[in-house]
């Protein structure tokens, strides 16, 4: 029998990118700024993370201008948010797996 926990996607199971792949599931887009707030990180490691996210396409980043200002956006694809769901759906399936006892000799 294989542990649940191959499962686990190694991408998104990053602490800091599996909450910047919560954070962007629950919003359509949200700004770099805002994300980085949430998350609790740097700019530069936000900027590396979401670089990892992007890279294997689970998440598009937009530039755009708001006012006199350059905005970065943040969204997760439609194969990220199915990324981040199976992930979550497995870490809930792991947590509510009751452990089992070893088989007694006899």
């Amino acid at each position: 029998m294989t542990h649940l926990r191959r499962e686990l996607d190694p991408i998104i199971h990053s602490p800091v990118r599996f909450s910047i792949a919560a954070a962007l599931s629950a919003v359509e887009r949200a700004d770099f700024r805002f994300i980085r707030d949430t998350v609790e990180v740097s700019d530069s490691a936000l900027s590396q993370h979401v670089a990892a996210l992007e890279q294997v396409g689970y998440v598009k980043v937009s530039k755009g201008r708001a006012g006199r200002r350059t905005k970065t956006w943040l969204a997760l694809t439609d194969q990220g948010r199915q990324a981040f769901t199976h992930h979550l759906a497995v870490l809930n399936r792991i947590a509510a797996e009751p452990p089992r006892a070893p088989a007694e000799e006899t």
